[in-house]
C-alpha cells in the first residue's frame, strides 16, 4: 500500500511540474489602452527575459508581434544573470529590429542584470546598444511623436539602491514623461516627480502564485500590498507591471503568465483610466 501511494505521488507530482513548465509557453498579449485624446504612441514593453529560463524563441517573438504597429519598444530589465548568457541575447534583439519601431529601443537594467561586473556589465550593455537599443541608467532622453515632446526617463533599478531620482529628470523640459525602470516600488517614493506613465517589471506576477506569491513579501511595500502585476494608479498617476517574459530561479510557473504588454499611450492627457483588451 505505502508503495502504491507513494508511486501515485510521484506521478502526480511529474504531471503537476509537467503542468507548471507548460505554463510557462502559455504567453498572454495584453492590451492597454490610456484613454484620452490627442496622438497616441504604440509602445511594446518586455520585461524579465531571464534568458537562463525562457521558453519563447526569437522568431517566436517575431510571429506574435510582426503584424503589431510599434512605434516605441521598451525593455525593464532583467535580460539575464551570466555572462555565458549575453550571447543568447543577440537574436532576440536582431528580431526587434526587425519590427521596426519607429521611434527606436529603450532599456532600463534590473536586479539580475546587475549580478554582472565590470567588464561583464559593460558587455552586456554595450551588446544591447550595439543593436540599436539605448540603456538609460538614470538618463533620459526626448523623442518628438507629431511634434509633441515625449520625455522618456529611464530610473535605474531601486531593488539595489541604484536609482537617482534628480539625475533621471535632470534637464526635463515640459512634454509627456514616460518613465522605465525595473523595480515598481520606486512609485511610493515619485509623488515630487510627475510621470504620464510608469512602466516596471520585477515581480513576475508572483511566478509561483499558490496557495499565494508569499515569497514576494521580501520584495518591498507594492508586494505586500498584493500589487504585483497590471495597471494602478499611485498619486493620481498611471503605472503598469509586467509579469515578464521569462523565469527565475526554475522554469515554472503556477498561477501567472508570461507577458507580451501593447501600450497606446494618449500624449495629450496626463491623468487617465486604462482598459485591457
Amino acid at each position: 500500500m505505502k508503495i502504491f501511494l507513494f508511486t501515485a505521488l510521484i506521478i502526480l507530482l511529474y504531471f503537476l511540474i509537467k503542468k507548471a513548465f507548460t505554463n510557462t509557453k502559455d504567453i498572454v498579449i495584453n492590451k492597454i489602452k490610456i484613454n484620452g485624446h490627442g496622438p497616441k504612441l504604440n509602445i511594446l514593453q518586455l520585461s524579465d527575459l531571464h534568458l537562463e529560463h525562457i521558453s519563447i524563441s526569437p522568431n517566436e517573438l517575431y510571429e506574435k508581434l510582426k503584424e503589431e504597429a510599434i512605434d516605441l519598444i521598451a525593455i525593464t530589465g532583467d535580460f539575464l544573470d551570466r555572462k555565458r548568457t549575453i550571447p543568447k541575447l543577440v537574436p532576440y534583439l536582431k528580431v526587434l529590429n526587425q519590427l521596426n519601431s519607429k521611434y527606436g529601443m529603450y532599456a532600463v537594467l534590473g536586479n539580475h542584470d546587475y549580478v554582472l561586473r565590470d567588464q561583464n556589465l559593460k558587455c552586456l550593455t554595450d551588446t544591447i546598444e550595439r543593436y540599436n537599443c539605448k540603456v538609460l541608467q538614470n538618463k533620459n532622453e526626448v523623442i518628438h511623436v507629431n511634434g509633441n515632446p515625449v520625455n522618456i526617463i529611464g530610473i535605474d533599478d531601486f531593488s539595489t539602491n541604484r536609482s537617482n531620482l534628480e539625475t533621471s529628470y535632470d534637464g526635463i523640459k515640459p512634454g509627456t514623461n514616460l518613465v522605465l525602470t525595473h523595480d515598481p516600488n520606486i512609485v511610493l517614493h515619485m509623488k515630487k516627480y510627475h510621470f504620464d506613465y510608469l512602466l516596471a517589471g520585477h515581480f513576475h506576477g508572483g511566478q509561483i502564485c499558490y496557495p499565494k506569491a508569499y515569497h514576494l513579501a521580501k520584495m518591498g511595500k507594492l508586494a505586500r500590498m498584493n500589487i504585483i502585476k497590471g495597471f494602478h494608479m499611485q498619486d493620481g498617476k498611471p503605472f503598469y507591471i509586467n509579469e515578464g517574459l521569462g523565469q527565475t530561479g526554475i522554469n515554472i510557473r503556477v498561477g501567472s503568465r508570461p507577458e507580451i504588454t501593447l501600450h497606446e499611450l494618449s500624449l495629450a492627457v496626463a491623468h487617465n483610466k486604462a482598459s485591457i483588451i
